[in-house]
């Protein structure tokens, strides 16, 4: 697949920005901000990966974080949980330590509300803004600039940094304080994995009574029962392929933050919990990296 798929970018002024983190997300993200004319700096843990990304997008590479910032008006971030995050926020060599006063911090990872939160209030004791700002959409929605953002913080700070997110995503949102964006993903988790184990469900009994599952699909695609699961997944959970997409790992990370969620603010998740626990048994017959529509193993 490329790194990017073509698109047509808004006209804009150029602006320096930071992009940290070039996993299979934020390659892409990043390479849209460049093909949109931005001048961007890359940084990524291990350094090849973002010679990579100058070989392909031009822009430039930087040893740190903190060097990768220097100068930037936004920095873009998109990381693995709320360890890596505060790793390549904090400390002597972070983002914060080298960004200039007035400048944004745009967060994509999807980690806690609380490490919102918390990078938030730090930031603005800078004099440095801060937007939690989570995808959906995945792999594909990032090479296609074709992002949901679902962001929490200051409407000012929001107000600046939506152009240019625009430029990997359809939709960016508002979503409320500092905090909301993470917890309006947790929302889209909580219906994804109840969809994904009804879609599996779904499939599985329809091959035990011997029905032509891919002409099935095609008519009740056409109902009420349609979602992107069934449309982006539902062919290829019959065919049983799952090398590729999201991985099983990833969601229960997320969904580990919707059950951490839910004990503090009280919310009852009994099904998101169920899932959480079908997963662990996806995990355990080694399809750790298996996309998020390998539930239907368990039922075969």
């Amino acid at each position: 697949m490329p790194s990017i798929n073509a698109r047509t970018y808004e006209t804009q002024p150029s602006a320096k920005v930071a992009f940290l983190g070039l996993g299979v997300m934020g390659f892409p993200m990043a390479g849209h901000l460049a093909k949109a004319g931005h001048s961007v700096t890359v940084y990524n843990r291990t350094y090849a990966k973002a010679e990579h990304w100058v070989q392909e997008f031009g822009g430039s590479a930087a040893r740190t974080p903190r060097e990768a910032v220097r100068g930037a008006s936004m920095v873009f971030c998109c990381v693995g949980n709320d360890d890596d995050l505060r790793s390549v926020v904090l400390g002597e060599n972070g983002a914060l330590a080298g960004m200039d006063e007035g400048s944004i911090f745009v967060d994509h990872t999807t980690a806690s509300a609380e490490v919102a939160r918390e990078l938030y209030a730090l930031a603005k004791e800078k004099g440095v803004g801060f937007i939690d700002a989570p995808v959906s959409g995945g792999q594909a929605g990032a090479v296609n600039g074709k992002l949901t953002v679902m962001c929490g913080g200051e409407q000012a700070r929001f107000d600046a940094i939506r152009p240019l997110a625009l430029n990997f995503a359809q939709a960016v949102t508002l979503l409320g304080e500092p905090g909301a964006g993470q917890l309006c993903k947790m929302v889209n988790q909580i219906c994804i994995a109840g969809l994904v184990q009804g879609l599996s469900e779904g499939i599985a009994f329809g091959q035990a009574a011997g029905l032509d599952m891919s002409k099935v699909l095609q008519v009740i695609s056409k109902g009420a029962a349609q979602s992107w699961q069934m449309e982006n997944r539902g062919s290829t959970m019959i065919e049983d392929k799952f090398d590729f997409g999201f991985a099983v790992d990833w969601m229960r990370k997320d969904l580990g933050l919707v059950l951490d969620e839910a004990k503090r603010n009280g919310a009852r998740v009994p099904v998101t919990a169920l899932v959480d626990q079908f997963y662990a048994d996806v995990q355990h017959m080694g399809g750790n990296r298996w996309d998020t529509s390998s539930l239907i193993k368990r039922l075969r």
